[in-house]
């Protein structure tokens, strides 16, 4: 077993393997970037070494930087946690080659599937059933629009060939969306992945989004730790997922599990994976597989009991897995929220910020992954994600009720995050019945409901308070008396900001002021955050109709579309492709 380990991620993935590292007598070596100097992964670690300057492809993804830090601290292995370098190939030879264990799978099993065109091909030779498409790149617009014609048909999904985690996702329902689809999963798989080559297959309307977790050993040893449903998504990337999966049956349970472990063994795979898949009308076809740990591994962790980063770690020391097949046991439920720093009621907007105060819920069966504490600062170069919060009981049904508490114990003061949206949705009738929820979060006009008040408006809404009369009843060495109070009743110790956790006592709801009081010109168009500015698709002068895009920003890992909101001429253009923009600068103004 190794004496040393470093861990080449931040945040939340790096506490949660630094967690496991330390139950195993095990010492932890962060790496962290400048903007990263004071953050809890860093003081946590037993030893930290500065990789460089706040951009990910100036510090976390630098593979020579990484190295080095781990020669230093004389660390054995590497844990890459997820995103990063974590499914690179190129970085699992770099450490092969320094005399470093990668702990994750041989290079050759992230080639394979990272690239999904190899690994559509490879796992339809192996018999796994997979959606129909391409096992082959795309080149051009007018390629697909064959493909498609001659043996798809619409709609469709263009994917990036080595994308994952929802990056290089679109979907064209007809021709005329095709070239605009094609271009956007283009654009992000260079961005993201370095790779701009596409491929595309049928995109199937409202499936059920379905992965099973495999364990495999350096001694030919498979095994799968059941499935987790991951079908509550925006922007095809997850925000809820839950195990078991509420449409699984036993019968269907036991052929994903083999699906799972068949496309680990056609690839000589060891380590901690997942292979994911679309479940829609009985029929469970392939979707990709990820060649690391999961952000949801913890509700696999919770109804097995098995530590998966544990297993990572013996299985990279060479050890044999302790347990069989059969030794796993599916028991209760368990469901995770991604709390992430967006703001759901404009569309899921990247709100980064600092974190005023912050407070996680806790009691039986409540699990809280974080890398922040009061003070931390979201910063727009990296992932929205403040934390993930997870929650086991006995079924399903008691695991909402337990996750909807946890929620509102929940404070996180001067951020916007998804908690609002999630205790909405967990109490939406579609979570209840199973749904995959897609409607809702869909529905413009369901999420604006999800606005939290203003600052201003609370404000004015206190000072209104403050006039209002009261009467109580006190009671004072055993005599009563009746009072009269001015101003707004006592909030109870622990009610905090609804940004965050829910008070007892919720400010009184008030019409939203219009634009024009938020600052901007009449027909001027405000960046609601800040980031890179992708495209812009429109010039000065252009006539324009009401929700034509006029620019892409690209902020916290997230391409947002900004559109026209009414009809005229663009009169004043404020953006350029490659330049940045903040929060309140003025896009355009139109006419």
């Amino acid at each position: 077993m190794f004496s040393k380990v470093l861990v080449a991620n931040r945040g939340e993935i790096a506490i949660r393997v630094m967690r496991t590292l330390e139950e195993m007598g095990i010492s932890s070596v962060a790496v962290y970037s400048e903007l990263d100097r004071d953050a809890p992964h860093v003081r946590r670690a037993d030893e930290a070494y500065l990789l460089g300057p706040g951009p990910a492809n100036e510090s976390y993804l630098v593979i020579e930087k990484i190295i080095d830090a781990a020669q230093k601290a004389g660390a054995e292995a590497i844990h890459p946690g997820y995103g990063f370098l974590a499914e690179n190939a190129s970085f699992a030879r770099a450490c092969e080659e320094a005399g470093i264990t990668f702990i994750g799978p041989p290079p050759d099993a992230i080639d394979a599937m990272g690239s999904k065109t190899e690994a559509r091909k490879l796992m339809g030779a192996a018999g796994v059933p997979i959606v129909p498409g391409t096992t082959e790149p795309v080149e051009t617009v007018e390629d697909a629009k064959r493909i498609i014609a001659d043996s798809i048909d619409y709609p469709i999904a263009v994917k990036a060939a080595g994308g994952g985690g929802g990056k290089g996702f679109r979907v064209a329902l007809d021709e005329s969306e095709l070239e605009k689809a094609f271009e956007g999963a283009a654009r992000e798989g260079e961005k993201f992945f370095s790779d701009a080559t596409v491929y595309i297959e049928r995109y199937l309307p409202d499936p059920r989004h379905v992965e099973v977790q495999v364990l495999a050993d350096k001694h030919g040893n498979v095994i799968h730790l059941f499935e987790r449903d991951c079908s509550v998504q925006r922007r095809h990337q997850k925000l809820i997922e839950e195990s078991p999966a509420p449409a699984v049956n036993p019968e269907l349970r036991e052929r994903i599990g083999q699906i799972g472990i068949e496309a680990a063994r056609a690839v000589g795979y060891h380590s901690a994976g997942t292979v994911e898949g679309l479940l829609q009308d009985g029929d469970y076809y392939f979707l990709e597989m990820n060649t690391r740990v999961q952000v949801e591994h913890c509700v696999t962790e919770l109804v097995t009991g098995v530590d998966i980063v544990r297993e990572q770690i013996k299985i990279a020391a060479g050890e044999e897995l302790a347990f069989g097949q059969d030794d796993v046991v599916l028991r209760g439920h368990a469901i995770e929220c991604r709390i992430n720093a967006e703001d759901a009621s404009k569309n899921f907007a990247p709100a980064p910020g600092r974190i005023e105060s912050y407070r996680e819920p806790a009691g039986p069966g409540v699990r809280v992954d974080s890398g922040v504490e009061a003070g931390s600062e979201i910063s727009p170069m990296y992932d929205p994600m403040v934390a993930k919060l997870i929650v086991w009981d006995v079924d399903r049904e008691a695991s909402t009720r337990r996750m909807v508490r946890a929620l509102h114990e929940y404070e996180v003061g001067g951020l916007k995050t998804l908690i609002p949206f999630h205790v909405a949705l967990l109490q939406a009738e579609q979570w209840h019945k199973g749904e995959t929820c897609r409607d809702l979060i869909e529905d413009k006009q369901w999420l604006k409901s999800l606005a939290q008040p203003k600052p201003e408006a609370l404000a004015e809404a206190e000072e209104e308070e403050q006039k209002v009369e009261r009467s109580y009843a006190v009671e004072v060495s055993g005599r009563r008396f009746d009072v009269k109070v001015i101003g707004p009743p006592p909030v109870p110790n622990g009610a905090g900001p609804v940004g965050g956790a829910a008070g007892l006592r919720k400010p009184p709801q008030r019409r939203e002021r219009g634009e024009a009081a938020a600052g901007g010109a009449a027909g001027a168009i405000v960046s609601p955050l800040q980031g890179t500015v992708l495209k812009v698709a429109v010039e000065k002068g252009a006539e324009v109709e009401e929700g034509s895009l006029i620019c892409v920003i690209e902020a916290m890992k997230m391409e947002n579309e900004i559109t026209a909101p009414s009809s005229g001429t663009v009169e004043e253009l404020g953006v350029s492709e490659g330049g940045s923009i903040a929060t309140g600068d003025t896009i355009a103004v139109i006419r």
